[in-house]
């Protein structure tokens, strides 16, 4: 066998010689010329079954990464339907009277002259940097701390989608939402329901009024639109300070900072200054130690 294998490598190599340099001198024995023509049909066989492969699976990868895109295009496109649908929902509760909507001066107001009920539903990583003052916190959303496999492919997919800038975790639905409301406040009491934003709070509004709540109001624009003064705060922060986070807010790439560093002054940006100076030197040391370290490795295996 080893024999036939070298006897038909050699006669594929004479062929190829021959074709090559137009050598026209005839085989040796009618066995060669059978020799050389089944090699000429197997190599023709397996470069067309190879290319076939190739074609199949360049098919294969296609029309998966096809499928792929349609299906998340397509899961996107059906969401948007759905919180489209929900917000058109939750507006129209407004229009119809069931939830009257108030300024996050008139709340303010509203609580020091009548004392209204404020209840907070944004989650604690957003509360612990500002809070409305006697404020009753229940959140609607927290974030999700599990570590299934399928709670942390959502995480990375989060973060290399943008979290790593904005700083926006993966959250989920507070089950014990409604029970906590109901275990802290009356269905009597008048309640101003506010978020960071106002979409989460006007969801919250739904969920009340179906479960019994009748005087409720809602804070148009959530605590973003809050002025200093607006509403008593408690926390380290502007109550506009807790829908941010991630690098930007490290750096100080956000509205917000800007417009408080046009109040604050030149300290507030040589702060910020500081951070992004850091924070590049940081990525130029560890560029420069992923350089020393592969150069190691490759130094330890010569």
């Amino acid at each position: 066998m080893a024999m036939a294998g070298l006897s038909l490598k050699a006669t594929a190599a004479v062929t190829t010689r021959s074709l090559q340099t137009g050598d026209k001198r005839p085989f040796r024995s009618t066995a060669q010329k059978c020799r050389v023509s089944q090699l000429a049909c197997v190599s023709a066989s397996h470069e067309d079954l190879r290319a076939a492969s190739v074609r199949h699976l360049a098919f294969q990868r296609s029309s998966s990464c096809t499928v792929v895109q349609i299906t998340c295009a397509q899961d996107l496109a059906e969401q948007m339907r759905e919180m489209r649908a929900a917000e058109k929902r939750w507006e129209q509760q407004v229009k119809e009277g069931k939830v009257k909507q108030l300024s996050a001066k008139e709340a303010g107001y509203a609580m020091q002259l009548n004392g209204y009920t404020f209840l907070d539903v944004r989650p604690s990583n957003e509360r612990s940097k500002a809070l409305v003052k006697d404020s009753v916190h229940v959140p609607m959303y927290e974030v999700d701390k599990s570590v299934d496999p399928g709670t942390l492919l959502r995480k990375f997919s989060n973060f290399t989608m943008g979290g790593w800038w904005n700083g926006l975790p993966v959250m989920k639905y507070n089950e014990r939402f409604m029970p906590d409301v109901v275990a802290k406040i009356p269905k009597t009491a008048i309640i101003i329901v506010g978020c960071q934003k106002g979409l989460r709070s006007l969801s919250a509004c739904e969920r009340l009024y179906k479960a019994g709540y009748r005087n409720l109001f809602w804070l148009n624009g959530g605590l973003d639109a809050a002025q200093e003064g607006d509403l008593e705060r408690e926390g380290p922060q502007p109550f506009n300070f807790g829908g941010i986070g991630g690098v930007s807010e490290f750096i100080g790439w956000t509205d917000v900072q800007r417009a408080e560093a046009q109040k604050q002054g030149f300290g507030y940006r040589v702060a910020l200054f500081s951070r992004l100076l850091a924070l590049v030197l940081t990525a130029d040391l560890m560029f420069l130690g992923a350089q020393q370290l592969s150069r190691f490795f490759f130094e330890l295996r010569q």
